[in-house]
């Protein structure tokens, strides 16, 4: 026994004594305050150890009456002395019983967690968690708690090194079904959960647990939210550790970053910047987008990175509005030089690699030194292979047909490495093209079918037949104005 001795002792039996008399006549008040008097007791003398017996010790009195209330709709009898038996008896329904101990459980479990911090040392610390962590398993109406304390465990855990043991244990709940937690808590503890799993390098899970959260939760006005109705469950209110909804959407965003980045898949990657840029405290913050040496701030350069992820993502429908949109971004005026590189991209004509990687080699490999981090290992590569592409679709644009040894000398590359990027592009699907080996040359033209044929010719000759007949409408007219000049 801890600095308490056999006082100590008597203290908690009279406690004990004072609480089962509170539980058996139904004071719940009585009750939940004996429960708080004697955890307040441990503590002020300090015996954690008697601490943890003393909640295993209560939630397992609680336990046996509840398997006593377990029948419902049944009347237990409860004799309080032998003395009195004989003369009354004291009736009570079991939900009456069952909602005792639910109040008696949660006022030992609440109060316990207030102590957490104040153990003396880590193992004391480790203890009571693994304790109220076992007291509360199973119980639906400390099912908030419980998470709480997983989530502390978990943070001990990783700060000790050990990262799957914390990934594991945060795995173990399920917030989403919690229906009194607060959906700020809720978000922040699966993201919680989805980090750990990017810190292990558990990428498949971290995508399941991030499908949980649905983007569209973080556009939500809170001051519209559905007030609770009489008889609904009440939602707790969020602990003031717990970030708002615009810093839990840059969290979760930043998260997907790490996410997408070890496939390095760049569209992604780019929407993830661009909704972090939505954000109005970052877009309204020059500081947050406009690129300042040696700036160092959470959102700095974020428009920046939208550029270069354009950029490096492949060329398809998304990639090209997402490219549009970030044109006519005012605030890309401030970075010229992306500006520039954007435009680039959007206008059909050829870009020069040497000269390109010359303009911008600075400001790609300056990237590393941003908050951010570089944009990856293979990005110096997969921007070669965009402007690339994006040359082979210029020439498609303009040619119908050229010679492979042309398309060679327009991409500044080999014939084999001309004829390498074109048929991957055409593997992808992202062009349609034909190489004829022999001749040397490369059609651009897509095969049409007969009824293609067909409805083309119909098509020129209905254009034919109205130009033919617009011309004789226009010299009829002309020769009745010149006849009514020669009359008169």
């Amino acid at each position: 026994m801890e600095n308490g001795g056999n006082s100590l002792e008597a203290k908690i039996e009279a406690l004990l004594n004072v609480e089962k008399q509170m539980r058996q006549i139904g004071d719940v008040a009585g009750t939940r305050k004996a429960v708080t008097d004697i955890l307040q007791l441990c503590i002020d003398a300090g015996a954690w150890a008697t601490l943890n017996e003393q909640i295993v010790l209560i939630s397992k009195r609680r336990g046996q009456l509840k398997q006593l209330g377990s029948l419902h709709n049944s009347t237990i009898v409860i004799f309080v002395t032998l003395e009195i038996a004989a003369a009354y008896h004291f009736q009570w329904r079991s939900g009456d019983i069952l909602d005792m101990v639910e109040y008696a459980v949660q006022a030992m479990v609440h109060q316990a967690m207030q102590y957490i911090d104040k153990t003396p040392n880590l193992d004391s610390k480790i203890e009571l968690i693994k304790t109220l962590n076992s007291v509360s398993a199973g119980k639906i109406y400390v099912e908030i708690e419980r998470a709480r304390l997983i989530k502390k465990l978990a943070k001990i855990k990783e700060e000790q090194g050990q990262i799957a043991e914390a990934a594991d244990l945060m795995q173990e709940i399920a917030v989403e079904t919690f229906g009194a937690m607060a959906k700020t808590e809720k978000i922040a503890f699966i993201l919680e959960q989805v980090r750990l799993c990017l810190d292990r390098q558990d990428y498949v899970r971290a995508q399941i647990l991030a499908r949980k959260i649905s983007p569209r939760v973080f556009e939500a006005d809170p001051s519209k939210e559905k007030k609770t109705k009489e008889g609904e469950s009440i939602v707790e209110e969020a602990p003031a550790d717990i970030p708002s909804l615009l810093e839990l959407k840059r969290i979760y965003y930043q998260l997907m970053i790490r996410y997408y980045s070890h496939n390095n898949d760049y569209l992604e990657i780019c929407r993830c910047y661009k909704s972090i840029y939505e954000i109005p405290s970052v877009k309204e913050d020059p500081a947050h987008w406009i690129p300042v040496k040696h700036l160092l701030c959470g959102y700095s350069h974020v428009l920046r990175k939208i550029c270069w992820y354009l950029v490096l993502s492949p060329h398809d429908p998304m990639q090209s509005s997402l490219l549009n949109s970030t044109l006519e971004d005012k605030n890309l005026s401030e970075i010229p030089h992306f500006r520039l590189l954007l435009k680039q991209l959007v206008t059909m004509e050829v870009i020069i690699w040497t000269s390109l990687w010359n303009t911008f080699k600075d400001e790609f490999e300056n990237e590393k030194n941003m908050l951010g981090g570089s944009l990856g290992e293979k990005a110096a590569e997969d921007l070669r292979l965009r402007v690339i592409e994006h040359n082979i679709h210029v020439v498609s644009k303009y040619y119908s047909r050229v010679t492979l040894k042309r398309l060679a000398d327009l991409l500044c590359l080999n014939l084999q490495e001309a004829e390498k990027h074109l048929s991957d592009m055409v593997v992808s699907k992202a062009l349609v093209a034909k190489i004829d080996r022999p001749m040397g040359v490369v059609c651009f033209q897509t095969a049409k079918d007969s009824n293609e044929i067909l409805n083309s010719w119909s098509t020129n000759l209905e254009k034919l037949l109205e130009l033919v007949e617009k011309s004789c409408h226009q010299i009829h007219k002309e020769t009745m104005v010149h006849k009514a000049a020669l009359r008169a």
